[in-house]
């Protein structure tokens, strides 16, 4: 009795000591990130006696089962999803708000407006030298708003391509790191500490990477996970120990596509899909403004071949270029301003043909485009704002549904350092009567 006894207790303070070092850890990891409360499974020790009479059992104490990850696969998914989410919307942000910038910032439609009027006080006195160069100037100011502008959007690209170039790096890393993790947990013990710990560096690194691409993530009875990207019926990235490369191609317009081992993948979420998209926004607008730096070339350029200049030569084109990257002023000289009809002699004070260059600039309502342009540019902006906050939002409720269900709760933690106290001292207890038990029974003999 006496040796069962020392048996029942040493087994309970292994259990109560077990505990005592779980919650000690998770108090200690209370501030980590990833971390998931764990707890300790105690199962009873119960064997046939020896003698194996029918009904007799001997009772052998507790032992350490299992230790448990208070991990919810739900609410885990739900902080991937969201934070995908949240991913992709800050990322076009960043590249919409980029491109207002370099559309703003080289004020194109102030310098529009400016040439527009300088054309028109131009026709107060034609033959005014100070006008023509006046007109000039603003002509070229014009012509390097669309080109600064368009290395603006350049940059803007260069920068979200390189960003994009280095987050598939990081993809192609940490998918391997999870492919080594698949490996490990199918090496390591049910219900260890070992196979918590690795678990938890499964679902960081998961939800890391959900910040980069979304995910579909399935896992097997034993918590190795596969992983496809561009959901369920995407491409595999993770399966068991194997992980399948990302890849990223550049077009010609700038814009990006994705392969998951040369296999075409549509990325709907993460900072990836984010940089696509702003990408194509940066694609757009230069599209956008060629097309408006196209049509006000040939606006001018059309009218000055239908008058003359001041001295009395046919007009020449005063821009040259095929867009935005490449609109310059094809001469210099005010007096190669086609403000008289053809046919008019020099020094012609007829402005007919100014007046038909002014009258074409505003029908085809060049200046308004490309207030149009800048509009709408800012109204993607402050739309994508809204959204952004609202996802965030969002995310942060999962986060904190999550940490409320896994994460470490001190005080409920500091009941636990009594409670299994206790017992390890309540265990030592019966190891001591058993001692006296035992003592007694050698001073009988």
């Amino acid at each position: 009795m006496a040796a069962d006894l020392l048996t029942i207790g040493l087994s309970g303070t292994k259990v109560a000591r077990g505990a005592l070092e779980i919650t000690g850890n998770n108090i200690a990891n209370a501030s980590t990130e990833g971390y998931v409360r764990r707890s300790v499974v105690a199962s009873e020790v119960a064997a046939s006696s020896i003698a194996m009479r029918p009904g007799d059992i001997s009772v052998s104490g507790a032992r350490i089962s299992a230790i448990h990850r208070n991990a919810d696969m739900f609410r885990q998914a739900e902080v991937r999803r969201t934070s995908s989410d949240t991913a992709r919307a800050s990322a076009e942000l960043t590249g919409l708000e980029n491109i207002e910038s370099a559309v703003e910032g080289a004020r194109v439609f102030d310098l529009v407006v400016d040439f527009e009027a300088a054309l028109s006080e131009l026709a107060a006195d034609p033959t005014d030298p100070s006008l023509r160069a006046e007109a000039m100037s603003a002509a070229g100011n014009m012509a390097g708003s669309f080109r600064i502008a368009n290395d603006s959007l350049d940059a803007a690209a260069t920068g979200l391509q390189f960003d994009a170039s280095g987050e598939v790096e990081e993809v192609n890393i940490m998918t391997g790191e999870l492919a080594r993790i698949n490996l490990r947990i199918g090496r390591t013990a049910e219900g260890t500490s070992e196979r918590a710990t690795l678990l938890d560096e499964r679902d960081g690194l998961l939800e890391k990477l959900s910040n980069k691409v979304d995910v579909q993530t399935t896992f097997n009875a034993i918590g190795q996970v596969e992983i496809r990207a561009g959901g369920a019926s995407g491409e595999l990235l993770v399966q068991g120990g194997d992980k399948f490369a990302l890849g990223v191609t550049t077009a010609a317009d700038g814009t990006l596509t994705f392969d998951v081992a040369g296999t075409a993948v549509a990325l709907s979420g993460g900072s990836l899909a984010g940089h696509a998209l702003g990408l194509q926004a940066v694609a757009d607008t230069r599209s956008s403004l060629n097309t408006l730096a196209s049509d006000i070339m040939s606006t001018v350029n059309t009218a000055q071949g239908n008058g003359a200049a001041l001295d009395g030569s046919g007009g020449q084109p005063l821009f040259s270029g095929t867009g935005a990257s490449d609109m310059r002023l094809a001469f210099t000289d005010g007096d190669g301003l086609a403000t008289a009809p053809a046919g008019s002699p020099a020094g012609s004070t007829n402005t007919s043909n100014l007046a038909s260059l002014r009258s074409a600039f505003e029908a085809n309502g060049h200046a308004q485009d490309v207030s149009n342009l800048v509009f709408s540019i800012s109204a993607q902006v402050a739309g994508k704002q809204v959204t952004s906050e609202a996802l965030n939002a969002i995310a942060g409720s999962a986060r904190i549904a999550l940490d409320q269900q896994s994460g470490v709760d001190l005080d409920q933690e500091a009941a636990n350092l009594v409670r299994y106290q206790q017992a390890f001292q309540a265990s030592g207890r019966v190891m001591q009567v058993a001692t006296d038990i035992f003592d007694t029974l050698l001073g009988i003999g």
